[in-house]
């Protein structure tokens, strides 16, 4: 499955996923998450590609699922860990991807946008990004391992704060906790990360796979285990009362009332 909202572009060693629907700001549907699921894939098997890049546009990485695609899916039953619905074959993809990952933020990145980061190795931002976990507002939990991933990075109460409130926090924040590398301006961010995927791309393929093997080796099946448990309380939460609350709410543009949720 292919998409234009997503475009894929290999030079040099450099596999570059740029999501391309910001007149929707980069809200991700399933087709999108078929298409970077097929390039990881890919991406992964293919010995001419060293480095994969994520990147959007200067103004908003991504915000998150598109509601109404995710809805209309939804409706079709809630997709299963287990499954080989696009959505968890990509994370699946994602958090066993034996390659560098980089990726360069700008604008919102909010839910995945900001919970893929989580398994990238090196993030650069724009001094405009702005990094929002909001599952809980739509009554959901967390998703991509970041219960386990979040407060290993940013410490038990920033983790909380980020997930149970769900407020933005900044790119200058993330920068302080190790979320991102570097800061710089909107319009430096995506050459940056392209710089840094171009020295990658140069070097030994084989100790590059293997020095990244040995820094998560002691969390790749924590995570994979955790991203499906995360998965099943999704599931479970997404047919509960505060989830339909929270997205008819956000349908009918009002405030949701979580009262008798």
């Amino acid at each position: 499955m292919s998409t234009q909202d997503i475009l894929v572009h290999t030079e040099a060693g450099v596999t570059t996923i740029t999501l391309n629907r910001a007149d929707k700001k980069n809200s991700l549907t399933e087709a999108m998450y078929a298409t970077m699921a097929d390039t990881l894939a890919a991406a992964a098997q293919d010995a001419a590609v060293r480095c994969v890049v994520f990147q959007g546009d200067m103004a908003i990485f991504s915000a998150g699922n598109d509601i109404g695609d995710f809805l209309r899916q939804s409706a079709a039953g809630v997709p299963q860990p287990d499954g080989e619905r696009p959505v968890w074959r990509f994370l699946h993809l994602l958090a066993a991807f034996p390659k560098p990952l980089v990726a360069a933020v700008c604008g919102p990145a909010v839910g995945i946008g900001t919970t893929l980061l989580l398994h990238c190795d090196l993030v650069y931002a724009g001094d405009n990004a702005a990094f929002s976990l909001p599952f809980v507002n739509l009554g959901l939990c967390p998703e991509a391992a970041s219960s386990l991933l979040l407060p290993q990075m940013l410490g038990y109460h920033r983790a909380a704060e980020a997930l149970l409130l769900g407020e933005p926090f900044m790119a200058e924040a993330a920068l302080e906790v190790g979320l991102v590398n570097r800061v710089v301006p909107p319009a430096e961010c995506n050459a940056l990360a392209q710089a840094q995927a171009r020295k990658l791309a140069a070097k030994p393929l084989t100790a590059l796979i293997e020095t990244k093997r040995l820094m998560k080796a002691g969390q790749a099946a924590q995570v994979r285990e955790r991203m499906d448990e995360e998965g099943v309380s999704f599931g479970r939460l997404m047919g509960g009362p505060a989830a339909k609350e929270a997205f008819s709410a956000f349908m009918e543009k009002r405030r949701p009332d979580f009262s008798t949720c």
